[in-house]
């Protein structure tokens, strides 16, 4: 996957999500309680927990929320029970989308994400019938400027980095999965600003999407992102600018 793809597809998705901040401490709410429900309350031992805690302080979530949603995870306190299901479908010009949702509420959840594929000119399908084309990756983003490409090369090597791709805004950093935490730490402490750490699922190849062809595939993907049970939408659609 080309860097810029990376660039662009990340940097469409965290502005659509950043744009309405309740629901974006929804999403990182829920994170939160199914992290610390499966793995424990301590991020110091959990991983999971200490991304999902990191994307709530990204979005701004006040400690005290981030600290109820913990508890509720480990059962201190009442809340709802939500189930990780992904669901995956082929948009405008068979583009392919995976959407990770955490619901209360399967029945509900699963008619919904169909009508929304329908609706906008996609169609769901089976499971693994679009995860196949997509590798599960740790990925940062590193803007250029914030470090020279020798030093970063070397410290994200020596903590577990797969590649240094550059792209035309910076550097896309990939990693096995499991490495992902140990990478942005590491990075972190070596005092380079990060433009974005997380776990995403790379496509294989990518498929451009200008014009009117873009323009639909858009709109399927918000439509998506706006339902409140999704988490994560990944796709191989490579999006212009809104400005270009």
């Amino acid at each position: 996957m080309a860097g810029h793809s990376a660039w662009k597809n990340i940097k469409h998705r965290k502005a659509r999500q950043d744009a309405v901040r309740g629901r974006a401490w929804t999403r990182c709410s829920r994170a939160i309680i199914v992290a610390a429900r499966d793995g424990g309350g301590d991020p110091t031992f959990n991983p999971s927990l200490r991304l999902a805690i990191d994307d709530a302080k990204a979005a701004n979530m006040p400690k005290d929320t981030i600290e109820k949603a913990i508890k509720r995870g480990t059962g201190e306190l009442e809340g709802m029970t939500y189930e990780s299901i992904r669901y995956e479908g082929y948009g405008p010009g068979g583009v392919a989308i995976i959407v990770d949702c955490l619901t209360d509420k399967s029945t509900r959840t699963g008619p919904e994400m169909r009508t929304l594929f329908e609706k906008n000119a996609g169609n769901l399908a089976k499971p693994g019938a679009v995860a196949f084309g997509f590798d599960a990756k740790g990925v940062v983003l590193v803007e250029k400027g914030a470090v020279e490409e020798e030093r970063l090369m070397e410290l994200a090597l020596d903590a577990g980095a797969e590649d240094v791709e550059e792209g035309d805004e910076g550097w896309q950093v990939t990693c096995p999965p499991a490495a992902l935490v140990t990478l942005r730490d590491a990075l972190s402490q070596a005092g380079i600003e990060l433009a974005s750490a997380e776990l995403a699922m790379v496509p294989q190849t990518t498929v451009d999407c200008p014009g009117e062809l873009g323009e639909k595939v858009a709109r399927l993907v918000e439509a998506i992102e706006e339902h409140d049970d999704v988490q994560k939408l990944w796709t191989n659609a490579v999006l212009s600018d809104p400005e270009e």
